[in-house]
């Protein structure tokens, strides 16, 4: 069969020139596990059938195969029986490990560079693995940078890691399609970068008019994407900085998915203080309700638990400093069962309120080894079971609540110390009176 007609000819029935029990897809094997390149070079370039032959690296028809063994989820139906076949090319093979001189070798002797015998093109293959010197050598011979998968993505969904910014660059500057939608969730490439935290690859796609408030099919925005994805320490910077030039190019920071979560809902539930910050400078609605009726608030205090590290006690902090309605006074048990281990977090709370009482069961909530962990907090926080808050207090309500949403930017402006500033802002102390 002619490559010709192999390339219109359905997926699942390719032929393959050099079926999976062969001696050249054996050898091929061995060369790819070693990781030898020369000998791989050699296979695509001298044995293979041709430029544009079909290689099948693996074959998971059971049915071909009756003595073949199978997985035990397999005999017990919980897993179902597929045919699963893996198509390859020497093109694909050579862009997807880099292999220049390989690939260009191939597409002078007639490789066809839009050629998809498996999944991916060469293309997406170069992409996904940032070789941007094969990602030129395609684009130079024809390939095609809005070629989608049998999933629906096109190269530039697959240039997700900070080293495939020049693979995106060359794509863009073949026409790619910025806003090119991948077909079962309806995501752009900026939605892509956004959850990855590449500032530049957003800078790029936005300069070439991607763009800013397109939805998913869920509804995400990339700037709600960005915010979900914001749970690591280490790039809580990137993240930031992506958020800040999406709000720049006018993204929509009240945006809300298909469960009305809205980017401050997701960076609460983050405890990312600093894109907390930026959302509500930018007007985001610090009381904004979910489906399940939850706020942001009430996110940041779902995560203090699990984000001890990322001070949660800052976001909740933050988030009444802007105007967030507090917890109902009754439901305050709750949050000190859940939010025992996280002290600060109590205590910027408690202190948000004029008066709570504080009974007994208060004090059965918090575990015995967590009590002695934090003792002089919550001994301070249970000797108020038997008096009023201090008269200090009293006064830091009153001004609180005459600030009312202009705490944050209001405290900071009277003419009175700083330690002062972080008191009427609710900043912990590790003690209650």
């Amino acid at each position: 069969m002619s490559s010709a007609m192999q390339e219109t000819k359905p997926k699942c029935e390719l032929v393959p020139d050099h079926p999976v029990a062969s001696q050249f897809v054996r050898d091929l094997k061995y060369t790819l596990d070693q990781d030898d390149s020369e000998g791989v070079i050699f296979l695509l370039q001298q044995r293979a059938h041709s430029a544009n032959a079909i290689i099948e690296l693996s074959n998971d028809d059971w049915m071909k195969e009756p003595s073949a063994p199978l997985d035990p989820l397999v005999l017990l139906g919980l897993w179902s029986l597929e045919y699963k076949r893996e198509l390859t090319s020497p093109l694909c093979i050579a862009a997807s490990h880099g292999y220049t001189s390989c690939l260009q070798y191939l597409l002078q002797r007639g490789a066809k560079p839009n050629l998809i015998p498996g999944n991916r093109s060469p293309l997406h293959l170069a992409c996904a693995n940032a070789y941007s010197d094969c990602v030129e050598l395609l684009l130079q011979y024809g390939a095609n940078p809005r070629l989608q998968t049998e999933d629906g993505m096109a190269p530039l969904h697959l240039c997700d890691t900070p080293q495939s910014f020049w693979c995106a660059k060359l794509l863009l500057k073949y026409r790619a399609d910025v806003n090119q939608l991948t077909e079962e969730d309806q995501e752009t490439p900026l939605h892509v970068v956004a959850r990855q935290g590449l500032y530049s690859h957003a800078h790029l796609y936005l300069r070439y008019g991607a763009s800013v408030d397109v939805m998913n099919v869920h509804q995400v925005s990339p700037l709600s994407c960005a915010c979900a994805s914001a749970a690591d320490l280490a790039k809580q910077k990137d993240y930031l900085q992506v958020c800040k030039l999406l709000i720049a190019y006018s993204a929509n920071v009240n945006s809300v998915d298909s469960e009305k979560r809205s980017p401050l809902h997701k960076a609460s539930r983050n405890a990312s203080v600093q894109l907390v910050q930026l959302l509500l400078k930018h007007g985001a609605d610090v009381n904004a309700i979910d489906y399940n009726g939850c706020s942001p608030l009430a996110n940041a205090i779902q995560a203090a638990p699990f984000k001890k590290e990322l001070e949660p006690q800052c976001t909740v902090q933050t988030l009444l400093n802007h105007g967030s309605h507090r917890v109902w006074p009754g439901a305050f048990l709750k949050v000190l069962k859940s939010c025992a281990d996280s002290p600060k977090t109590v205590e910027v709370l408690f202190n948000s309120y004029q008066q709570i009482q504080v009974t007994e069961e208060w004090m059965e909530a918090v575990p015995e080894e967590i009590f002695q962990m934090h003792r002089p907090f919550y001994e301070s926080l249970f000797a108020l079971a038997s008096g009023p808050r201090s008269l200090q207090h009293l006064c830091r309500f009153a001004a609180r609540k005459l600030f009312g949403k202009q705490c944050s930017t209001l405290v900071p402006q009277l003419p009175i110390p700083k330690c002062l500033h972080g008191y009427l802002l609710l900043e912990p102390e590790d003690l209650v009176y």
